[in-house]
């Protein structure tokens, strides 16, 4: 039966630098690419000035609910049970294998964390983190605190996961350590499996 992990953290941590190095050995999925997927396909939004060539504009969408929590939640309980039946579907897919890896964001959040067997943790210290999410976002420290704000805060996250990775380093240390979080998981299949 397939042990099914569940990586997270917050915005801006590093989350698909670690995908990537799994990716190269295990079967990993992000929920947020599934998300997007099928946020292409609502008309709940209508409404809204969302929309750039027909299409749901992820940048505009973000800007309302981020700022608009009666959106936000509306979004949400279109979006996290159509995300839910992908994840079925995926552990589904991989129900022969040793492990499978997805990739939820707000993993506790959506008490998401029921479905899965054991949780990875990506975390770096917040200052970082906000100058990574302006960067890679182009956005404003006012909109970048709003999106770290939203989220629950990486301690009480830290309280619930069973590994942790810190991304406060270089690639390399990075690397280093999702190798050593690899031997711990492998560890502990074996002994699940004795």
């Amino acid at each position: 039966m397939v042990l099914k992990v569940a990586i997270t953290g917050n915005i801006a941590s590093g989350k698909s630098e670690v995908e990537k190095l799994l990716a190269k050995n295990y079967p990993v999925y992000d929920t947020d690419k599934i998300a997007h997927q099928i946020l292409d396909t609502l008309t709940e939004f209508e409404g809204y000035d969302v929309f750039t060539d027909s299409h749901i504009d992820r940048k505009k969408l973000g800007e309302i609910v981020f700022s608009n929590p009666d959106a936000k939640n509306k979004l949400e309980n279109i979006i996290h049970p159509k995300v839910k039946t992908e994840i079925e579907k995926i552990f589904e897919k991989h129900k022969n294998d040793e492990v499978v890896f997805i990739s939820v964001p707000l993993l506790y959040e959506t008490g998401f964390e029921t479905l899965f067997d054991k949780v990875l943790l990506i975390t770096i210290d917040d200052d970082t983190r906000l100058e990574r999410l302006i960067k890679r976002d182009n956005c404003t420290i006012k909109d970048a605190l709003k999106r770290i704000n939203s989220q629950m805060p990486q301690d009480e996250k830290a309280e619930k996961a069973d590994f942790i990775i810190s991304n406060n380093s270089d690639y390399e240390y990075l690397n280093n350590q999702v190798l050593v979080f690899i031997g711990e998981l492998h560890r502990f299949i074996h002994f699940k499996d004795a």
